[in-house]
């Protein structure tokens, strides 16, 4: 008799790290038994992996678990066990008390340690209380974890190189739940790297909460750079688009800047975060580089990939920010024309050592500062984007559109472009004429296809 299949619903917070994190237990918990559904009522195990960076993270996790507990207890009233798990770094930095506060959770399991979700279900499973696991254990949990599979016609994919980080910005949880900095060997990423594109994915982004610091064991057993990484993985002949996020100023080497300028796989789209302006708020935020620092090393970058196209971090109202600090970080927007940018405001995270600094922003001016500087970025990515009207462009089409007949893909500085297509160029890397464009995205007409029998139904106009 065939065991009926469970049913796995995951919600996922945050960052791209995230994203990785889980396809992975989606993978690992696939090898269980387990099935992905669309929606937490038709789900036996429902995963809410979070995030701790943004705002009042914490808080939208205790909402989400609340809608929970009527799912599971609607659920159950039909006679339907429904195990409910928090997992990521919200998970790791509020531990037990998430256990405290909402009982409706049947496990907590933080970022190390997701390769044991199938032993912490059966835990749950069979009555145990306060299943946790938000150690930093010494092994590779990667070596742990099913081969890597892409999902059906997926063109690009995400792939998590390096953990952790050791630099201690003060406003940051990420060397609290995400540990020391640890990378994977050379070899290893290479082996998935290859999977992904014999399953069809053509671009792939590598993933590092401080990814530049790459320094897993090489092939000579030595340790590799990120340069070195990017180098071996353009040799894949599948993989046409390579991308990495997210950097820091002070381990952009010489040898990585080269990359970009040789290398012509590494797209010309980088994301440098820089977060201040000013040196005595960098300072503050122990960044370990200045302002000059930073810009010096934009110049470089530029001379070495003219067309490369910038985004980066900014933080507003950190403690301490005076007017002329704010002014110090608008200068230093208006002199390197970001291309996009992800700007917030200073909020205090538990246990960092900003949250615990005198001299707080008033939110007022936070939200003021906030809104002159979007104000900025949003006029600068506009400018960026109507650039590339008339331009022709390679777009890599990734999934269909919300209109029949409409496919949307990426371009190589990362914006999302729609343009008329058959789905069979969903996978494709093709050129298209850019149209027009928007705030967030670009219109434009596909020029050719490739000269393939299975193509040619793409080459007629749709509608």
């Amino acid at each position: 008799m065939t065991k009926p299949t469970k049913k796995l619903f995951i919600k996922t917070f945050g960052c791209q790290m995230n994203v990785y994190d889980s396809e992975r237990m989606s993978e690992a918990l696939g090898q269980a038994g387990y099935t992905s559904v669309e929606t937490p009522e038709a789900a036996d195990l429902i995963i809410l992996n979070t995030c701790h960076i943004r705002e009042k993270a914490a808080e939208k996790v205790y909402s989400d678990l609340g809608r929970l507990k009527q799912i599971k207890t609607a659920r159950g009233a039909e006679g339907h066990d429904t195990v409910i798990a928090v997992a990521g770094c919200v998970a790791q930095a509020e531990g037990l008390e998430i256990l405290k506060r909402a009982p409706v959770v049947d496990f907590v399991v933080g970022p190390q340690s997701y390769h044991r979700i199938a032993d912490l279900i059966a835990r749950a499973q069979k009555g145990e209380r306060d299943v946790i696991d938000i150690e930093f254990p010494d092994g590779d949990k990667f070596q742990h974890l099913p081969a890597r599979r892409a999902g059906a016609r997926m063109a690009s994919a995400f792939l998590t190189v390096q953990e952790g980080c050791d630099k201690f910005c003060t406003f940051c949880v990420v060397p609290y739940t995400r540990g020391v900095e640890y990378s994977r060997a050379l070899s290893e990423i290479v082996t998935e790297a290859e999977r992904l594109a014999a399953s069809g994915v053509r671009e792939i982004t590598l993933l590092g909460q401080n990814v530049n610091a790459y320094h897993g064991a090489g092939e000579d057993g030595a340790p590799a750079t990120l340069a070195v990484l990017l180098r071996r993985l353009a040799q894949i002949p599948a993989i046409e688009r390579l991308r990495y996020t997210t950097s820091h100023p002070r381990d952009m080497s010489e040898e990585l800047i080269a990359v970009h300028g040789d290398e012509e796989k590494v797209m010309p789209y980088l994301h440098l975060p820089f977060q201040a302006g000013s040196d005595r708020i960098l300072a503050a935020m122990n960044r370990r580089h200045t302002c000059g620092d930073y810009l010096e090393l934009v110049k470089r970058i530029r001379l070495a990939r003219p067309d490369i196209a910038l985004s980066t971090d900014i933080i507003v109202g950190f403690p301490g920010e005076t007017g002329a600090d704010f002014t110090a970080t608008m200068e230093v927007v208006e002199q390197v024309e970001f291309a996009q940018a992800y700007s917030f405001k200073f909020s205090p995270r538990p246990g960092t050592p900003a949250a615990a600094m005198e001299d707080q922003v008033a939110e007022d001016l936070k939200s003021a500062r906030l809104q002159e500087l979007q104000a900025l970025l949003r006029a600068q990515q506009s400018a960026f984007n109507d650039a590339c009207a008339g331009r022709k462009m390679p777009v890599l089409f990734e999934r269909p559109g919300r209109r029949p007949g409409q496919l949307v893909g990426r371009s190589p500085y990362l914006q999302a472009v729609h343009a008329n297509g058959s789905d069979s160029l969903i996978g494709e890397i093709i050129e298209v004429d850019i149209l027009g464009a928007g705030p967030n995205s670009l219109e434009a007409e596909i020029v050719s296809v490739p000269n393939r029998p299975e193509m040619a139904a793409a080459q007629a106009p749709i509608g």
